[in-house]
């Protein structure tokens, strides 16, 4: 089970744990995006500082119809207390969770500021 909260700006917001290549591990707020169907983005400048693995190019549409081609990383994050190596797409925005990341998963949200975000998987 994941837990989380929503923000003042009635945003779904997690904590990722996210694998350093070194080992360590860097803890990420991110944002659910039932809108995004990728796993995760995160900020190209944190891609950068963790020398995320290249896997290549992807186009994805944005929300405002726009076409953009955004690098694809590899990167492991902590899924419900479990390893799982997944793409992160990097862009220019705050990190986003998106359906893939959530697949196989039910996802409930306490749509008021300080309401509680519950992902677990399924059973």
């Amino acid at each position: 089970m994941i837990e989380g909260v929503v923000n003042a700006d009635h945003e779904a917001v997690i904590t990722l744990p996210l694998s350093h290549p070194t080992g360590r591990m860097l803890e990420v707020e991110a944002v659910i995006d039932t809108g995004y169907n990728g796993f995760l983005t995160l900020p190209a400048e944190l891609v950068a500082d963790m020398a995320l693995p290249f896997v290549g190019p992807s186009r994805a549409t944005l929300a405002n119809g726009a076409v953009e081609t955004l690098d694809v990383h590899e990167a492991t994050i902590l899924w419900d207390g479990q390893p799982r190596d997944i793409e992160a797409d990097a862009t220019g925005g705050i990190p986003l969770v998106g359906m893939l990341l959530l697949d196989g998963h039910d996802l409930s949200v306490q749509v008021r500021v300080g309401g509680r975000v519950l992902i677990e998987a399924q059973t």
